[in-house]
């Protein structure tokens, strides 16, 4: 009896006839010579979820397991193929099939979130000088050679709801302001996406949000509000200047909040938001939960393999960063469609050391073989004492 291996069941997730409509779209297996964005996205998903650094690694051990290949409609990958797709293939079929993906894990889990919670950041991520040098125009204000994730999270599923790429100079809130907002939602973001227009725009689409004040927003307090445990001062304010600086006009009129909150060892966090309802803890507990998704940040950068790169030019880099945000969807959905209690590193851990196994055809063997030796113990006793 045929079963599926393990990294079958990964790639079951993805939704086949929407892949091959995008393909169809960008033109993507034109002049593939049967290396096609199939092929490509085995490969590229290959190399997050088995740990692979390099090439000649990828080379090696997907190539070891050709009795594999038939059921995935795969075939042997040859790196100087897989180099040349790399920088020459539109990395917008992966980032579309990204989307496809977000949106399939949004309908799985909608009925499980108790709110639509969207933590908002972005992290760089460092690319060799050396290795990397045909990445140009991609240095930060800090100096850090490399680009730059963007990140909108759901924080009740786990689940990315939105992702792009950039140079690592673009600044945060330049990629914050593309972002379809949705009514009766709640953003959570830090200081780098100070833009008071912005915080209005999301006001007037009916949403909440929460964020820090920069040490220098001139405000004036309209009125005190009790305070209570863990709570320094919570106050109503409103912006001061409508001209903040440069020129810029501050359409934000409205009343807003200004929450100290106590921190040990530390000088009292001060959070901004447009809730003028909710208990000052409340808001102080949204905030706290904009660690998980620098936690996503932490988990990416360890577990998948975004720090050592399989082609040095922007193209491959973009594709390699794309597909482990597909790896990581892919094992979230794995985890949902089989509603399973382990964590993701978990899942990925016993993924990554058996790819090509079949758990079904293994488990039906060893259970044959646990009843033919109770049989044969059952007729000649003491056998096997």
């Amino acid at each position: 009896m045929f079963s599926i291996s393990r990294i079958q069941q990964v790639l079951q997730c993805v939704p086949r006839a929407q892949f091959d409509q995008i393909v169809q779209r960008h033109r993507g297996d034109r002049f593939s010579k049967g290396f096609g964005c199939w092929q490509h996205l085995l490969a590229m998903v290959y190399v997050q979820l088995s740990g692979v650094s390099s090439l000649r690694q990828l080379e090696a051990s997907f190539n070891a397991q050709p009795a594999g290949h038939y059921h995935l409609n795969a075939r042997k990958v040859k790196r100087t193929t897989l180099s040349n797709a790399n920088e020459r293939r539109n990395p917008l079929i992966f980032a579309q099939l990204l989307q496809a993906l977000i949106a399939q894990a949004g309908r799985r889990v909608r009925g499980e979130r108790e709110e639509l919670l969207y933590l908002l950041d972005a992290t760089t991520v460092g690319l060799p000088a050396r290795g990397c040098a045909g990445v140009r125009g991609h240095a930060s204000a800090h100096g850090n050679h490399g680009m730059k994730l963007h990140v909108l999270f759901q924080a009740n599923s786990g689940s990315l709801a939105q992702a792009s790429i950039t140079p690592a100079n673009v600044n945060d809130i330049t990629e914050g302001r593309k972002l379809a907002l949705e009514a009766g939602a709640t953003y959570v973001f830090d200081k780098g996406y100070c833009n008071y227009n912005w915080w209005h725009e999301i006001e007037r689409q009916h949403a909440r949000w929460v964020t820090r004040f920069r040490r220098d927003a001139r405000l004036n307090y309209l009125s005190e509000r009790p305070v209570q445990e863990g709570i320094v001062r919570d106050s109503v304010v409103a912006f001061a200047l409508r001209v903040p600086r440069g020129g810029h006009f501050n359409s934000y009129s409205t009343p807003l909040r200004r929450i100290e909150v106590s921190r040990p060892d530390a000088p009292p966090l001060v959070l901004a938001t447009n809730d003028l309802t909710s208990p000052a803890q409340d808001i102080a507990a949204l905030y706290k939960k904009r660690w998980q998704i620098e936690l996503l940040f932490k988990w990416v950068k360890q577990h998948l393999q975004i720090r050592r790169f399989v082609g040095n030019n922007e193209n491959a880099v973009r594709i390699q960063l794309i597909c482990a945000l597909i790896a990581y969807m892919l094992v979230l959905l794995l985890k949902h469609a089989g509603a399973l209690k382990d964590s993701l590193w978990m899942l990925l851990a016993q993924l990554r050391h058996s790819l090509f196994q079949r758990p079904q055809a293994e488990d039906s063997w060893w259970k044959r073989k646990r009843a033919r030796l109770d049989h044969i113990a059952a007729v000649q006793p003491g056998l096997f004492t």
